[in-house]
C-alpha cells in the first residue's frame, strides 16, 4: 500500500504539464547567458564552524568566476587551533587559485578538519556577494 502511495503522488495532476511538456522556449534557454556567474573582483566574508563557533577570514579575488587570489586570515585565540588555521591558510591557495569558484569545497587540509568548514562557509557568503 505504502509503494501505491507513493506511485500516485508521482503523477502529474489534470491540466498540468509534465516534464516532456514544457514549451520550447523555456527549455531552449540556458540557466546562464554564457557568461560569468559572478563579478570580477576581490570579495571577503567571514566563516563560523564548530560547536563553540570558531571563525576565518577569507578573501577572493575572481575573474571570469575563476578565483585568482585567495587568503584566509586566522582568527582562533587558542595556540592548537591557531596553529591548524596557519597551517591551512598557508595550504589552500594550493588548492583553490585557479579554480572555478563553484568548483571548489575544501575537505581536511594540513591536518585542519574544522576549519575547512568555516573555509566553505565563508565562500558560500562570497558568491552571495559576487553574484551577478
Amino acid at each position: 500500500m505504502a509503494a501505491s502511495a507513493a506511485l500516485s503522488s508521482c503523477a502529474s495532476p489534470a491540466g498540468q504539464l509534465t516534464a516532456n511538456e514544457v514549451p520550447d522556449q523555456a527549455t531552449d534557454t540556458p540557466a546562464s547567458p554564457g557568461g560569468p556567474d559572478y563579478g570580477d573582483g576581490q570579495y571577503s566574508a567571514e566563516g563560523q564552524y564548530g560547536g563553540l563557533p570558531s571563525s576565518i577570514g577569507v578573501t577572493v579575488t575572481l575573474a571570469a568566476d575563476i578565483v585568482t587570489d585567495v587568503s584566509v586570515t586566522p582568527h582562533a585565540t587558542d595556540p592548537t587551533s591557531l596553529d591548524l588555521q596557519k597551517r591551512f591558510a598557508a595550504a589552500v591557495p594550493s588548492v583553490v587559485v585557479g579554480r572555478d569558484l563553484d568548483e571548489i569545497n575544501v575537505d581536511r587540509l594540513a591536518g585542519s578538519s574544522g576549519t575547512p568548514q568555516g573555509f566553505n562557509a565563508a565562500l558560500e557568503r562570497i558568491k552571495a556577494q559576487a553574484n551577478r
